[in-house]
């Protein structure tokens, strides 16, 4: 167990000692978002504990904190935690995420993703822990009705995921009302780039994320990158979707985790940069960065993607102070290109 800071406070004539430094759980940490979160906590004086089965995780990934091997679905995982450390605060990062997967098997996406959340959930309230910081998606929305998205748009998820997402939306909503657990929702559009010190990175097995499956392309990993459709409604026939930065997810966090603290409400926020960029503009953009040639194949669309997708952040960034400091595609690549080298050095 680590030791508390305690600063010494006059009071009535007296002294009292306080604990003054936030501990926070982070599950999934050992993954891409959760990784980064726990380094960013971490050199902002939180102590922090992280909890992962390392099933789609990297050990390595965790390199700050406390760590934990262990699931969800074990209680006396939980219990044995919340016992022994004074948590403040969860973040939940431990949710499967591929769309197509939940498609073939949305058992194991509803038993992990809500059922196991649930467990958390309940462990939350038996020790007392109030506030909660839950990494949902845009896919709770749907086929857009209307770009930028922001938060009031009609929510109808066309997949498993997002619908699991949706359902712990639900929950926490009415574990607000219930028993006043305070959480909030950050609905990511996509999270890209990485850690600008070149130390932690976007690892997937398999991966499916674009970015990463181009660089891979270029730095030859892979031998070409399939581009799925290139006859959309868009000004150069592939899909625009808004991409931001893993270290301006992280801040927006640390921000929301702040605000719920201070005013002791739940709230909901999209996160992205607001600006879609497409997916042939991501291909040039790679070239430029990279300076590398690679070979891109097109295919027919898959069925369920969008034309565009594009946040409207403009509630977190009144509400929260949050401004993203990778505003554009070019530094978001760079940074993930640096990981990609990096990653290549070590392997060799």
């Amino acid at each position: 167990m680590f030791p508390d800071i305690l600063c010494l406070c006059i009071m009535n004539n007296g002294l009292f000692a306080s604990r003054v430094q936030m501990s926070i759980l982070v599950v999934g940490g050992a993954g891409y978002i959760g990784s980064h979160m726990v380094k960013q906590l971490s050199a902002a004086g939180t102590e922090v504990i992280t909890l992962d089965n390392l099933s789609r995780g990297y050990r390595d990934a965790v390199k700050y904190g406390e760590f934990f091997e262990g699931d969800l679905a074990d209680p006396a995982v939980l219990d044995h935690i919340f016992s022994n450390y004074p948590i403040d605060a969860v973040m939940h990062f431990a949710a499967y995420i591929e769309v197509g997967e939940s498609v073939q098997h949305p058992a194991v996406f509803y038993r992990n993703n809500v059922t196991n959340t649930l467990i958390l959930l309940d462990a939350m309230l038996q020790h007392d822990v109030g506030n909660f910081v839950f990494s949902s998606t845009a896919a709770i929305f749907g086929e857009p009705e209307y770009t930028p998205i922001d938060e009031s748009h009609r929510k109808q998820p066309i997949n498993p995921y997002g619908r699991t997402k949706l359902m712990v939306e639900n929950i926490l909503q009415d574990y607000d009302t219930a028993y006043g657990l305070k959480s909030t929702c950050l609905r990511y559009f996509n999270a890209a780039g990485a850690d600008a010190d070149g130390e932690l990175g976007e690892r997937h097995e398999p991966e499916s994320h674009l970015i990463p499956l181009i660089l891979q392309a270029a730095s030859g990993r892979r031998e070409d990158i399939k581009v799925f459709g290139n006859d959309y409604p868009t000004p150069d026939g592939t899909c625009v979707r808004d991409y931001i930065h893993i270290s301006d997810l992280c801040e927006a966090h640390r921000l929301a985790l702040s605000r719920m603290q201070q005013t002791g409400n739940s709230a909901h926020y999209n996160l992205g940069n607001g600006t879609g960029y497409s997916v042939q503009q991501v291909i040039d953009t790679t070239r430029e960065v990279t300076g590398r040639e690679f070979e891109v194949k097109h295919e027919v669309r898959r069925p369920g993607d969008p034309a565009v997708l594009v946040a409207d952040s403009t509630l977190a960034q009144q509400e929260l102070g949050w401004q993203p400091q990778y505003p554009d595609l070019e530094s978001i690549i760079s940074t993930a290109w640096h990981w990609e080298t990096e990653f290549l050095c070590k392997q060799q």
